[in-house]
């Protein structure tokens, strides 16, 4: 296994998402996906998702998490915590008295943790990776006159 660390180059400038703006050719130093994405390297992993119970949060069937369990999980974080021995991806809901794992699909229910609910916040979701172009080939159709 080799210690070689991801690069991209980064350009100098933002990408306006509403109505275009300039954007010039200039580029920063490179982009380190390793520091980016998981700054606390030995404590941070990345978890494919199986499901769509998180659609409404932009999480989607097939993409990637990064988890970083060594941050202290707070109210409204995205967590992947373990549930009865298996693992789910919901927004921990907290207060004093409740602790609630909130899907982002009105197709799933809420699930509430009671005191004899086998329950651990696993890590904290601090990016979620989906893939927007597919490199996928579209079948050919042939039509006759």
């Amino acid at each position: 296994m080799t210690n070689d660390r991801t690069r991209a180059q980064i350009v100098d400038t933002q990408v306006h998402a509403g109505f275009p703006g300039v954007v010039e050719d200039s580029t920063e130093e490179p982009l380190d996906l390793n520091e980016h994405l998981a700054p606390n390297s030995t404590s941070t992993f990345f978890v494919r998702v199986d499901g769509d119970s998180m659609v409404n949060a932009g999480i989607y069937h097939g993409d990637m998490l990064v988890v970083d369990r060594s941050l202290q999980p707070k109210h409204s974080d995205i967590v992947v915590a373990r549930l009865d021995g298996a693992f789910t991806v919901k927004r921990l809901y907290r207060t004093e008295n409740v602790i609630r794992l909130i899907p982002e699909n009105p197709m799933y229910r809420p699930m509430t943790i009671h005191p004899e609910t086998d329950f651990s916040v696993w890590g904290v979701v601090t990016w979620v990776l989906h893939k927007t172009h597919h490199n996928q080939k579209f079948p050919t159709r042939t039509f006759r006159a």
